[in-house]
């Protein structure tokens, strides 16, 4: 991972010989080398208010994730994304109203455009968002400077920041690799739809030329936008099922039920 720059020590201190701009787009290029994490998330999402969430979550050989949110006045809820589906419940108040069963199935072709999920549910349009590719979009900033060095959640870093702008961002992706590009791309998507088109990104930087936390913030169409992802792991095995299919009601299902009433 740390082939071609560089190297930094282990005290999250760079290189006397990397500029900021050097550091930041080397730990941008590892995240092309990641397939699973564990993240934490917390802030404040346009339209939705103050929302925390544990994560984990796998890109290869499929997508699939896990992840317990709560959102400001709505309560908690857990979603799991695997097989092409998206699952959210888990809780006694949505058993309540289904029948005793306590998730809620969604097929993700049949929610719009690369199975859009902002319309399911309150919070669920971050759920299939990969923040480590995320993380590297402070690459596309012009003004990238280093704040200074801090310890997150125990780890030494060095902090950058910057501002960016959707268009310079986009400029990045054009040398990354197909399916890089690709999830790149259906991020700033989800930036497009909040109205996002420039942000300031501070990103801090671990001994291992990672990301070990980043934050973005700026203001969408419908309010501010400053969330913070602090990664726990990176590389471990990431294992989602799907609930039981007893607890389970069909979306899709319950649709086709309404139609041939």
């Amino acid at each position: 991972l740390a082939a071609g720059a560089v190297s930094c020590s282990k005290g999250g201190e760079e290189s006397p010989k990397m500029t900021p701009a050097a550091a930041v787009a080397k730990a941008a290029k590892n995240t092309e080398e990641i397939t699973s994490f564990h993240y934490r998330m917390k802030g404040e999402m346009p339209g939705q208010g103050k929302v925390q969430a544990e994560a984990a979550m796998r890109t290869k050989p499929d997508i699939a994730m896990s992840m317990k949110m709560t959102a400001a006045g709505q309560g908690s809820a857990e979603i799991r994304l695997v097989d092409k589906a998206m699952y959210i419940g888990g809780n006694a108040e949505m058993a309540k109203e289904m029948d005793g069963k306590k998730w809620m199935k969604f097929d993700l072709s049949s929610l719009g455009k690369d199975g859009d999920l902002g319309a399911a549910a309150s919070g669920a349009g971050q759920a299939d968002q990969n923040p480590a590719s995320m993380s590297s979009f402070l690459n596309g900033a012009k003004n990238v400077k280093k704040v200074g060095t801090e310890t997150v959640d125990g780890v030494k870093t060095t902090h950058y920041s910057g501002d960016v702008t959707l268009a310079e961002l986009k400029a990045t992706f054009k040398d990354a690799d197909k399916s890089v590009r690709e999830q790149r791309e259906k991020s700033t998507e989800q930036l497009e739809k909040l109205g996002l088109d420039k942000f300031t990104m501070d990103m801090w930087v671990d001994g291992e030329d990672h990301a070990k936390q980043f934050r973005m913030q700026g203001d969408a169409d419908k309010g501010k936008f400053d969330m913070t992802f602090t990664f726990l792991d990176y590389n471990k095995p990431v294992t989602v099922t799907a609930p039981p299919a007893k607890e389970t009601a069909d979306l899709a299902a319950m649709m086709k039920e309404l139609q041939n009433s």
